[in-house]
Order: C-alpha cells, then structure tokens, then sequence
C-alpha cells in the first residue's frame, strides 16, 4: 500500500445482519486500498457495545495505524438505518457506535454519516444516482423509493413474522410447508419433501424413496409436482409419512425461525428439474416482489437499484421479475451489495 497512505482517505462501510465489510479507498478517485470484514452489524439487533466492537474490529483490520490521522470521512451503511432521520432508533445507535470505535482506534474523521446498507447499496450503482428504487431480496425483501439519497417510502422489509414476502425465508418456509402437505395428503407430490428431509438429518426410513414421480387417475407417471395427492407415491406409505411429519417437525422448530432462508436454494434446483411445486413458489415469489415495487408507483423507464442473491446474476428470481418488471417498462440494476456506495457517499461527504 505504501504511497498510497499518504494522502486523504475514506472508508466505507457495509453493515448488515450477518457480518460487517470495509473498504479503505482513496477521496481523491476512490480507488479501493484494503478491505476487511467484522461481526454482525445490524443497529437494531446487536446491543450497542457488540455493535462497536464490531465496528472497531472491522476498522482496525483496514485501516493500518499510522494511516489513521489521513482519514477525512466515514460512512456506514447498516442494517436497521436510516439516512432520513437521526432521530430513529437505529439511526442513533449506528451513529453512536460508530463514533466510539472511531474514537477508540484514534480516526478522526471529520465527516461521519450514517444510512441504510440499502440507501448504500443504492448508491453503489453506476453514476451513484441520487433518485430512483432500490429492491432487496435476499433473506428478507424489501423496496424503497430514494429522494436524494434518502429512503422516503418503505414497502415490505417487515420481518419474517408480518412480511418478506417473496425473500429467501419466504420461499425456504414455502419448501417445508410444501414437504408438510405431501406428507399430509393436502399437496402435490414434489422432490422437495426429500430434499428438505435429507437437510433436516430425518433417518432415511422416513422420507420417500428415491425420485417422487406422480400419477394420473390412469396410472400414468406424470412430472414431480403436478400430482394432485401423495398417495400415489410408491413406497411412501401413510405410516412412513406419519413418521416424516413427526420428526420434521421437531427438526424445524429446533432453529429459529430465520434459518428456514436455507431451504431456498433447494427451491430453485428443483425448479431447474421442471418439479412443478418448485416452479410455483419460485413465480409466487416474483409475483410478491412485483407487488412490492409496483407498491412504490414506479414510472416506465425509472431505475431499480437491486440487491440481494435472489437478484444476482445467478439468482433464481432475476429471470422471472425481470420479465414482469418489463411489461411496465422497467428493469433491474444489480449491486452485489453496499460497499461501493458507502464509499461513494463518504466521498461525495467530503469537499473536495
């Protein structure tokens, strides 16, 4: 790095529910200099004392020592935050921790802003755009209208308990659900019964035996998923399912209820092998997502910021939303996530 410390810095910072990642960049061109990640940092769930060891830990792994003084603006996107108010709960307490690990490490950044990780990630697009929509779906889903770079309307983001309708939870609840209901006699057969099965650790005496094809009324096979009762499966009798629900559902309700996002993936590969139940959570999911995007009143042509492994170039979501956001004249710019922006922001803070 060398040379490269030797003039003003800027560091920005991602924030979210699982880990919290840095960047050391340049005022100058914001060329990146070091990066380094740290623990959780969602302001609303983590206690402000985690919060700030966090923070500090990430900070001191990016920015060496004697490089600290040339630090002239910080900006941290986080889970919980908002750039709208300083006045909101988690706004306050992002602040308030960043400051002191600021403080604690001996970085005097003379400008220090604090917003969303999606106002960052927003930012992160091409041009750092100041207007437009910004769309998650990853663990959770939620859509924001940004006003100067400034979240002004909300949609969904509402928890896995009241919202996050078409998130990875949502869709990884779906799966189980859809395993329960085979199981039960109230669903279609569908590969996801095993699949989620064999995940949970359920003995192998249990789950259905091998593929799940299904049967019309005439005995023959049709394609997973399109079976209208589990009955017809072969060797998956109504002890054996009796026995899959009695032990997948203990299974389930060990973990909270969150974990249930690790079931998504499983979705999207059985819906890559035509299992029509798949095939259905997954068009469910772009049918919410659409929903919550259309809830912000979009105009034809308006940028949509997304981000979220839904929404990536690999997700299983960006296909089927991306062909409804088009009957609206609409389409989607992904971000891999808040870093850049946060970068952009500390930057764009810092006069020149």
């Amino acid at each position: 790095m060398g040379n490269d410390l030797n003039q003003e810095l800027v560091v920005g910072l991602d924030a979210g529910g699982t880990r919290t990642r840095a960047v050391l960049a340049a005022a100058e061109d914001g060329r990146v200099l070091g990066e380094s990640t740290g623990g959780p940092g969602n302001a609303m769930t983590v206690p402000v004392p985690q919060l700030t060891d966090h923070l500090a830990d990430a900070l001191a792994r990016v920015v060496p020592e004697s490089a600290r003084a040339r630090v002239v603006a910080v900006t941290g996107g986080f889970a919980g935050a908002t750039a709208a108010s300083e006045e909101d709960p988690g706004t306050s307490r992002a602040r308030k921790a960043l400051t002191e690990a600021l403080g604690r490490l001996g970085i005097p950044a003379r400008r220090v802003g604090v917003c969303s990780d999606i106002e960052a990630a927003f930012a992160a697009a091409p041009g750092t755009p100041s207007d437009g929509l910004a769309l998650v779906a990853g663990t959770g889903a939620v859509a924001m209208r940004i006003t100067d770079r400034h979240a002004t309307t909300t949609v969904d983001g509402d928890g896995w308990l009241l919202g996050d309708e078409g998130s990875g939870f949502w869709i990884g609840r779906s799966a189980v659900r859809a395993a329960l209901r085979m199981a039960d006699g109230r669903g279609r057969p569908t590969v996801l019964a095993g699949w989620v099965g064999r995940t949970l650790g359920l003995p192998v005496d249990v789950l259905p035996k091998g593929s799940i094809p299904s049967y019309d009324h005439g005995g023959t096979a049709l394609p997973s998923g399109t079976g209208v009762h589990p009955t017809g499966v072969p060797g998956w009798s109504p002890a054996r399912r009796e026995d899959f629900r009695r032990h997948l559902l203990p299974a389930v309700m060990a973990d909270p209820p969150i974990r249930l996002a690790r079931f998504a993936p499983l979705v999207a590969d059985a819906a890559a092998e035509k299992d029509t139940v798949a095939e259905t959570i997954l068009s469910e999911a772009a049918d919410h997502l659409l929903e919550t995007v259309r809830a912000l009143e979009p105009r034809p042509g308006e940028r949509i910021v997304a981000t979220g492994g839904l929404l990536g170039p690999q997700g299983p979501l960006t296909v089927p939303l991306a062909e409804r956001l088009h009957t609206d004249g609409l389409s989607l710019d992904w971000v891999a996530d808040g870093c850049p922006g946060a970068v952009a922001l500390a930057r764009l803070a810092h006069p020149s």
